[in-house]
């Protein structure tokens, strides 16, 4: 692996050179002629500076010349109308350009940017176009850092362009520690297995173009599982602002999103079908339409494929679909003797991160070089994080894969406990052993229960769909849904075709799980993926 001291510039603390606008001084008026507007000589001055672009999805950015790869908003806060007011002030003493002049700039400049071809502009992570994961450590000056299949090195320019957002903190510079994960591992109450499947994660979630499962944080109170999900996402995506609230409807959630490559949703106790819907599809790839701001036919578009972190007490709280998306970890109890504060925590934590996300990039980096050639007999649903977890296991001697496939299944019938629609199906096919009919003698052959729960179906509609959705959770129990066929006579109705798989034959017990770190070499460091046959 690469040693990162050897990759890193020094910088000198010496203040940053002024631009070549700052430096000027008005060159109009001397004369006593009239000086060109205001608006004219913040266009002058902006593209002397800085290039302009769009963004895939359509969004006018700017990126300074002379410095570091980061795509500026042309509006927002922090972005370039403010650098070029304090611009203006500078090359032009007794002058503040006024808002009209500012705005009447940044419609010239956005018609600028629209004359290039589209570019992608990343969020924390992106793709280096000579291969390999870019992650941007979110500092002033740019720096990022570079995994490839052979190792890792810090970079002072990223070789991919980012964006970034106040939602963002920058990341500390990772360093050479043979011991990252075991500092890791002593700040969480978990299982060996689960600290494995945690680590694949991780490193998973800086593969940007794959699919994450959402990493739900599970277990009684006094369990951690806020704190344990605020590290996991620090360590990802760090933020001011790790812990979320649920949000109050989409266009709430679209915002968080785009402004987060990862996000934690806090203390879930029930998620609203709307809800459950969008993190699924913010697991898979997401987009959101809305009308742009002061239009009437204009709109924009927010896309984004995100990692998440949730933490719950109760796994019934997830529906089928999003069950099959995510990643439990059930966390243990911290007794008296062993409960520190969140004061000692953070300062440990913030100690310890350098070293962590080394070792996480040492990891990332076996992976990216046995990934292309890891193929599974089958394929689960999130296979492209399954072959991840099969890249770890290869490089690493674990056996995430295994776990995360027996834990998803046990997933499966946690959500299905806690759908009382779901559990009558399960009742008549246990009795019936297949039924069939349409959805409306469904809703009549099911018991309905004396207080009926809101999400139990209304009308045969409703419970046609109902069952669809359920499909892949009655599944997992051993109940096929086929829907293919119809009814004989001129009506023509849909029938569901309710019944038992054949039993399939109980998989061994999990063998002993080896020790979580080698005894002469720490997961990731000092070793090369193991050749290919």
């Amino acid at each position: 692996m690469n040693d990162a001291s050897h990759d890193v510039n020094t910088h000198d603390q010496r203040p940053a050179a002024p631009t070549r606008s700052a430096a000027r001084r008005p060159e109009h008026g001397d004369d006593g002629s009239k000086k060109p507007p205001a608006a004219a000589r913040i266009v002058v001055m902006a593209r002397e500076d800085y290039r302009f672009v769009m963004s895939t999805d359509g969004r006018p950015y700017a990126v300074a010349l002379d410095g570091p790869n980061i795509a500026l908003p042309l509006r927002n806060k922090g972005g370039l109308r403010q650098r070029l007011a304090r611009q203006f002030a500078d090359a032009y003493p007794g002058e503040v350009a006024s808002q009209s002049a500012l705005a009447d700039a940044m419609t010239v400049l956005e018609g600028v940017a629209e004359d290039s071809d589209p570019v992608p502009v990343h969020l924390r992570v992106g793709s280096n176009p000579a291969g390999g994961v870019v992650v941007d450590l979110g500092s002033a000056d740019g720096r990022a850092v570079v995994v490839t299949d052979t190792g890792w090195n810090i970079v002072d320019r990223a070789p991919v362009l980012f964006r970034r957002s106040g939602a963002m903190a920058p990341m500390p510079a990772p360093v050479v520690d043979g011991d990252g994960l075991a500092k890791l591992y002593a700040l969480l109450n978990m299982d060996e297995p689960s600290f494995h499947q945690l680590v694949a994660w991780l490193v998973a979630a800086w593969i940007p173009d794959i699919p994450h499962p959402a990493i739900v944080c599970k277990g009684e109170q006094g369990t951690g599982k806020s704190k344990a999900a605020q590290m996991f996402i620090n360590l990802i995506d760090p933020s001011p602002a790790s812990k979320r609230s649920q949000p109050r409807d989409e266009k709430a959630w679209s915002r968080q999103a785009f402004s987060s490559w990862a996000l934690c949703l806090d203390n879930v106790s029930t998620i609203p079908p709307w809800l459950s819907d969008t993190l699924c599809k913010a697991v898979t790839g997401d987009g959101v339409v809305d009308r742009a701001l002061y239009t009437d036919d204009d709109v924009v578009v927010l896309t984004f494929k995100r990692v998440l972190a949730l933490t719950t007490i109760d796994a019934g709280a997830l529906a089928g679909d999003l069950a099959e998306r995510v990643l439990m970890l059930d966390l243990q109890l911290i007794d008296s003797e062993h409960r520190r504060s969140e004061e000692e925590l953070d300062a440990t934590f913030d100690a310890v991160r350098p070293a962590v996300l080394g070792a996480l990039f040492d990891v990332l980096a076996c992976v990216l070089a046995v990934l292309p050639s890891v193929r599974l007999e089958s394929m689960p649903r999130m296979a492209d994080f399954a072959r991840v977890l099969a890249a770890v296991d290869q490089t690493q001697g674990w056996h995430t894969l295994r776990d995360y496939l027996a834990t998803s299944a046990n997933v499966a019938t946690d959500a299905m406990e806690g759908d009382p629609f779901a559990m009558a199906i399960a009742a008549l096919v246990e009795q019936a052993e297949t039924w069939q009919g349409t959805a409306a003698q469904l809703l009549e052959a099911l018991p309905a229960p004396f207080v009926r729960p809101p999400n139990w179906p209304k009308d045969a509609t409703r419970a046609s769909g109902r069952v669809k959705r359920l499909a892949p959770l009655l599944r997992s129990i051993g109940i096929t849904v086929d829907d293919t066929q119809r009814s004989r006579d001129r009506h023509r109705h849909r029938l569901l075709t309710l019944s038992r798989a054949p039993a399939q034959q109980e998989s061994a017990s999990a063998p002993e799980q080896p020790p979580i770190w080698p005894e002469v070499t720490p997961p990731g460091h000092g070793r090369t993926p193991p050749e290919q046959h």
